[in-house]
């Protein structure tokens, strides 16, 4: 975020330098323009036999020579544009790294299967976003093989945002009915959602849609119970509707955002009844990178400077916890108190007779013959008594 910060505030200078320069070329040169104009008015109005008068030879060079200065100026800031933009560059370079080889120890590119993954993580991303296009290119030019099946999926979803956004609900409405025992199972929200926004929209239609909102309204009964209270507003709204729900108590109902959080919250559980994440898994790896490679390059040069060998060697862990926060947290993560280290499938968290967690490394150092002292309670136990933690 720093980087960011140094090399906007450079981008920042050279704006407001060009937008110096410009305003200052701009009026001088409408300036010049209405003094060429005024001379060429005055020399038309000379007869066409007499010469030029000394005057206007006076206002001529004077016009020249005025034109040349202003010229002269306007090449010499805009040189210093080139200095500035220059500055971006290095600020860039200065904050950025080019090379970034030299963190990963895994050779990530090298091996054909793992470039077959990265290719497919990437067109699932293009399927995420409707690039239906670039990902059937894409999976004919690194020869994936994706069937049907997970195309379709994405497909439908992305038809249906489409006609979200146009307020068409029609699409997610058949949808969610197709999909009404799963979704509630996971206890969502959506289909109501949905008849609420479709309910609104005919209030809005004045009085002549009155009694068809009213008829609409029984599609409410499955959600009766779960959504009490937001059904009393919706009904008490239809004793606003001649006078306009804008000069109602109901206006809240109005709100625009509406329409924004129903994509969202088709596109959540879609993707729940899916398996998948809601957000594409390449850019969650790219923002958590860009995150981590600032941390992760401050190590590798104190590293090198200390001439400490052997600390990063292993591809499943980093030689320094980075941080992300919570947003990027998705699995629990325990640390040995004991030897502060987070546990791995070799190393995993072991639950002590007397409840008390540590690491299996820290149980085998120290464990006593057949007994163990806790290290956080005096309770002794057996080694063979620990059992796995799973989180």
């Amino acid at each position: 975020m720093d980087a960011c910060l140094t090399v906007e505030r450079e981008v920042d200078k050279v704006l407001g330098k060009f937008n110096v320069v410009n305003n200052y070329a701009d009026k001088e040169t409408d300036l010049l323009l209405q003094n060429l104009q005024e001379i060429q008015e005055e020399l038309m109005q000379c007869p066409t036999e007499e010469e030029i008068g000394s005057q206007h030879m006076s206002l001529l060079k004077d016009l020249m020579k005025k034109v040349k200065d202003i010229t002269t100026k306007i090449s010499s800031d805009h040189k210093e544009l080139h200095s500035s933009v220059s500055k971006v560059g290095k600020a860039i370079d200065k904050n950025f790294y080019s090379d970034l080889s030299s963190m990963s120890e895994d050779p990530t590119m090298d091996a054909p299967e793992k470039i077959k993954l990265i290719n497919e993580v990437i067109c699932e991303h293009f399927l995420r976003h409707g690039m239906l296009d670039i990902a059937d290119s894409l999976t004919v030019d690194a020869g994936l093989d994706l069937e049907n099946q997970m195309k379709e999926p994405f497909i439908e979803i992305n038809h249906i945002l489409s006609a979200l956004k146009e307020k068409n609900l029609q699409p997610a409405l058949q949808w969610t009915f197709l999909h009404r025992e799963r979704l509630e199972a996971q206890r969502s929200s959506l289909e109501f959602k949905l008849h609420r926004l479709k309910f609104i929209e005919l209030l809005k239609g004045g009085p002549e849609k009155q009694l068809e909102a009213l008829v609409y309204s029984r599609n409410f009964a499955p959600f009766a119970e779960r959504h009490e209270q937001e059904l009393q507003i919706l009904m008490g709204s239809l004793l606003f509707v001649r006078q306009g729900l804008e000069n109602s108590p109901y206006v809240h109902l109005l709100d625009p955002v509406s329409w924004l959080e129903i994509g969202d919250i088709f596109t959540r559980d879609a993707c729940s009844l899916l398996g998948l994440s809601i957000d594409s898994p390449l850019s969650v790896s790219l923002n958590a990178g860009c995150a981590a490679i600032p941390a992760l390059h401050n190590i590798k040069h104190v590293m090198q400077q200390r001439q400490c060998t052997g600390v990063w060697c292993s591809n499943d862990e980093l030689p320094i916890e980075i941080d992300l926060g919570n947003e990027y947290r998705y699995h629990s993560l325990f640390a040995c108190p004991i030897l502060r280290q987070q546990s791995t499938e070799n190393n995993p968290a072991m639950r002590l007779a007397c409840g008390h967690a540590i690491s299996r490394d820290s149980l085998n150092k120290l464990s006593n013959g057949n007994k163990i002292k806790c290290p956080y309670c005096p309770i002794e136990s057996s080694p063979s008594e620990a059992k796995q933690l799973y989180f």
